[in-house]
């Protein structure tokens, strides 16, 4: 349930969008999507976590590439959102309004989910071939860039090659796309590290402003990334995560996948939130504040 009775311009899985002429407010829901459906049940506090890990990293990466954030602080809610501060406090941001190109980036430093799949069918990951011999969970060499296209709600994002990538957007802006994507990723995977989160793989949206890319959406999230603990990682199986992961499990065990998903229990859902804002202290180093 949204927080706002005002009716958003555009509506994600998660986010709400408001279009304000020069610029754009993005609110993080509650909901949560699996298996390309938005649940009934929403998880809480997870709205904030995402906002607030992606700021976190915007100002991480202050240096390595500009974004889009303008202020995530109330006091810069535009008027007719100001009766709701309550809410969005902790869940919006102001951003500037971009033109975004029309691919997911996505890097994977380990093998897993459906280039897991794919390599054991192919030995390749979205066509790139990969060394003999990795298992569930393996390392990689250097990281690999893997974009897809941007599904609709309920339809699948399609992974593509590099070539398609630069057919879509052109080869010097694909190029651009892939090396920042990588660089930003490097970034992140080795302050993650230090506190003790692998980071498996992520997914970026850019766009330009003025003619510069900027990076945009939302950045190195559970709802965007693979998060896993470094003092429990074990080549070779499955790795818990810090994200949706109990809600899909429970959802693998309890559905046949046909009609509606089911209402989620109690258990899962705290469970799922609890993971969440465990993901947003060990990166950050600091208490989630509810």
């Amino acid at each position: 349930m949204s927080g706002i009775d005002i009716k958003p311009d555009a509506q994600g899985k998660v986010r709400d969008l408001y279009d304000l002429g020069d610029k754009l407010l993005l609110v993080a829901s509650d909901r949560i999507s699996a298996f390309d459906y938005i649940l009934e049940d929403e998880i809480p506090y997870k709205g904030q976590v995402l906002t607030q890990l992606s700021c976190f990293w915007f100002e991480l990466l202050d240096g390595v590439i500009e974004n889009h954030l303008i202020s995530a602080d109330v006091k810069d809610l535009p008027e007719q959102f100001k009766p709701y501060e309550d809410y969005l406090r902790g869940r919006f941001m102001l951003v500037k309004k971009a033109d975004m190109f029309p691919v997911e980036c996505i890097v994977r430093g380990y093998l897993a989910g459906s280039g897991l799949k794919e390599y054991e069918r192919e030995g390749t990951v979205c066509g790139i071939e990969l060394p003999q011999g990795l298992v569930n969970s393996s390392k990689l060499e250097t990281p690999i860039f893997t974009p897809s296209t941007k599904a609709e709600i309920g339809d699948h994002d399609e992974n593509i090659s590099f070539e398609r990538t630069a057919e879509l957007i052109g080869d010097e802006a694909a190029a651009a796309l892939r090396d920042l994507s990588i660089k930003v990723y490097s970034t992140a995977r080795d302050h993650a590290a230090a506190q003790g989160i692998i980071i498996a793989d992520t997914k970026f949206e850019f766009g330009r402003v003025d003619g510069k890319i900027i990076l945009g959406d939302e950045v190195l999230t559970p709802d965007s990334s693979r998060f896993w603990a470094v003092d429990t990682y074990a080549e070779g199986q499955e790795q818990p995560s810090f994200d949706k992961q109990f809600v899909r499990n429970w959802l693998n065990d309890n559905w046949d996948r046909t009609g509606n998903p089911p209402r989620l229990p109690q258990d899962v859902i705290e469970k799922t939130s609890e993971k969440y804002i465990q993901a947003y202290e060990r990166i950050t180093g600091r208490t989630f504040e509810k």
